[in-house]
Order: C-alpha cells, then sequence, then structure tokens
C-alpha cells in the first residue's frame, strides 16, 4: 500500500515537473491558406445565362481576406502610436460591423491586432492583442454576442505598409476586422 502511495506521487511530481507556463489559449495562429495577392472584389453567379434566369441573387466575394461584411465600410481601425483606445474616428466603422454582426448572427468576425515596427516582439504582440481585445469591447457594448468575435495579434510581424516614415507605421498600427 504503502509503495503505490509513494508510486503515485512520484508521478504526479514527474508530471508537474514536465508541465509548461506557457498559456497556449493566448498564442496567436497565422492562417496561411489565404493567399490572395491583393484586395479584389468579384460577383459570383453573374455572367452566364443561366444566373439571369435563376432566382439566386448574386453573392460578393471579397477575395482580400476580409470575407462578406457590411459593404462600403472600411475593415481597418486605426489607432495612435504606442496606444490601444480606439479613436473617435473608428466610432462609424464599428457601429456598421455591430449591425452587420446583429444582422447576421451565423457570422463570425476575427479581430486581428497589429502595431507598428517599433518595440520589442513580446511588447508589440500584447499591444496588439489590448487593440484586439478593445475593439471586442466597442462591439460588445454595441450589442454584439462575444460567441461572434475573437480577438487576436499579430504584432509587428504583418505590416500593411513597409517604411519607417510616419505614414507607413501609422497604416500598421491597426485592427483587421475579417469574416
Amino acid at each position: 500500500m504503502m509503495k503505490k502511495l509513494l508510486s503515485g506521487i512520484a508521478l504526479v511530481a514527474l508530471l508537474a515537473g514536465c508541465a509548461s507556463g506557457v498559456k497556449l489559449d493566448d498564442v496567436p495562429v497565422e492562417d496561411k491558406s489565404a493567399t490572395s495577392s491583393g484586395p479584389s472584389t468579384t460577383v459570383v453567379g453573374s455572367g452566364d445565362s443561366q444566373a439571369s434566369s435563376s432566382s439566386v441573387a448574386p453573392v460578393l466575394a471579397d477575395k482580400s481576406g476580409t470575407g462578406i461584411g457590411p459593404m462600403g465600410t472600411a475593415h481597418v481601425v486605426l489607432f495612435d502610436y504606442d496606444s490601444f483606445l480606439v479613436r473617435a474616428d473608428a466610432r462609424p466603422v464599428i457601429e456598421s460591423h455591430a449591425r452587420f454582426l446583429q444582422a447576421n448572427k451565423q457570422r463570425k468576425a476575427t479581430l486581428e491586432g497589429h502595431t507598428d515596427e517599433r518595440g520589442g516582439r513580446e511588447y508589440n504582440l500584447a499591444l496588439g492583442q489590448k487593440r484586439a481585445e478593445a475593439v471586442r469591447r466597442a462591439l460588445s457594448l454595441l450589442g454584439v454576442p462575444e460567441s461572434q468575435i475573437e480577438a487576436v495579434s499579430y504584432g509587428k510581424e504583418k505590416p500593411a505598409a513597409e517604411g519607417a516614415d510616419e505614414s507607413s507605421l501609422a497604416k500598421n498600427r491597426r485592427v483587421e476586422i475579417r469574416y
């Protein structure tokens, strides 16, 4: 009996020693399947003779990776340097996406937080996550269920614009809303 107890304690100690402190839930995952070369929009179902006689409406497919979302609305929320506060000029964009998500309960949005190249990798991943969470909170306050939105961070790993000038850096401080 004592031998089994000591064996059990040794097994628990061994497993505890193998445990990692890294939280895998907080690690962003990059989807490499989206390999579009740039934004373009295609109308699916138009142009053939059967589409005109069909009762199926054409579907707008956005090849830029943002997916179908509110038409005519930006999919990017910009941020000030070293900040995760949602700016006032982002309010119409967030409100439009909130209305879209509330009207389309089956849709899910991924909020991708990004930073410019300044700062270390860990700092920028944390800042990108805070930016994505700030947009997530704003959408939640507008009535979007938490189950429809996910916040991830890419830090400085996926710049929207190359270059070290302020204009390029400003384009990289963003949250992209993808469907």
